[in-house]
């Protein structure tokens, strides 16, 4: 394990993966992090994982952040100066059915990464919030400044606590935190769960796709390549950046879009219309999200570049290649 390397944890997933190529590539030596959990298929964990391994700068280290000495013994080992943690159990509905399993990986996990950071000489943490932290606010564009105090579901509740956890251990500890409230991330290498990649498998295939609440959903589309920009920008915060005040950003396309309009592109993109299903609003689900990114536009000078057009191009160009169809 390399000294003063960036540790990624949830290598394996889909930001985590981006975030440790892009670390790669630009020269950092790069610690991935991951239990490679079956969630979701494990095989795509994998073919992550194994091309960055084609990477000498790469190491890989499996592991779940619940178990205590196994993670501070990591950070004790690498004295990491930027941790970015993206491991988390993700997804909204499954928190219904299997709340646990987001205590245990969502609020355990997470004070044992503070707990690393604080005791082993790291300056700066990154961390994945969401925009579930909105809930069903009705005010848009979702600014950080609105309340966030009415969570609609558990998984929202998990990534809120963080945001908490975390401005403690800043206050406490003088550890510079940075939580980023991820709106509707896709792309290449995407998550098999995500409405996207469901969509894409239906259509390719034949079958219907669900639209809930009758398709009338509007989602602020946040391409990998416009987030990666923003990461890439906060690993270069310098050590003397003034007081370490926890922080956190919307990180958004700033354009909500018609979730038809997605299936629209996605339609042109496999040659064949979609069989639609119309089913009502999911619990825990919002008819819109709308990401104010102003704060990211004056601390980073960071503006979205990528169309939903040539986003969901790249990510059909990727599923086309990586399933054969």
């Amino acid at each position: 394990m390399p000294k003063s390397a960036v540790l990624v944890t949830g290598a394996a997933g889909f930001i985590g993966y981006h975030l440790s190529r892009e670390l790669l590539e630009a020269g950092y030596d790069v610690v991935g992090l991951d239990n490679v959990n079956d969630y979701y298929d494990p095989a795509l964990k994998s073919a992550r994982l194994d091309l960055l391994r084609d990477n000498p700068r790469f190491d890989f280290v499996k592991l779940d952040l619940k178990d205590r000495s196994a993670t501070d013994a990591v950070f004790a080992k690498g004295r990491f100066p930027v941790v970015f943690h993206l491991a988390a159990q993700a997804g909204v509905r499954y928190s219904i059915s299997n709340p646990h399993a987001y205590a245990d990986s969502n609020l355990g996990a997470f004070v044992n990464v503070l707990e690393g950071c604080r005791h082993n000489g790291c300056r700066h943490l990154v961390y994945a919030s969401s925009s579930s932290v909105y809930g069903a606010n009705a005010k848009l564009p979702f600014s950080v400044g609105d309340r966030t105090d009415h969570p609609i579901s558990l998984y929202a509740a998990t990534k809120k606590s963080n945001e908490l956890m975390a401005h403690s251990y800043s206050h406490l500890f003088g550890l510079r935190t940075t939580g980023l409230r991820f709106f509707t991330v896709y792309g290449p290498w995407y998550r098999p769960d995500m409405a996207i990649f469901l969509f894409a498998k239906a259509i390719s295939s034949g079958a219907p796709i669900r639209l809930f609440n009758h398709g009338r959903m509007r989602r602020d589309f946040t391409h990998i390549s416009d987030v990666m920009r923003v990461m890439r920008r906060l690993l270069d915060v310098p050590e003397n950046a003034g007081d370490p005040t926890a922080r956190v950003y919307n990180v958004g396309n700033h354009r909500p879009e018609e979730l038809m309009r997605v299936v629209d592109l996605l339609e042109a993109e496999f040659g064949r219309k979609a069989e639609k299903e119309l089913l009502p609003m999911q619990p825990g689900d919002v008819p819109e999200t709308f990401a104010d990114i102003d704060d990211l536009k004056r601390d980073f000078g960071f503006s979205p570049e990528t169309r939903i057009e040539d986003g969901i191009r790249d990510f059909a160009s990727w599923y086309r290649s990586y399933y054969g169809v």
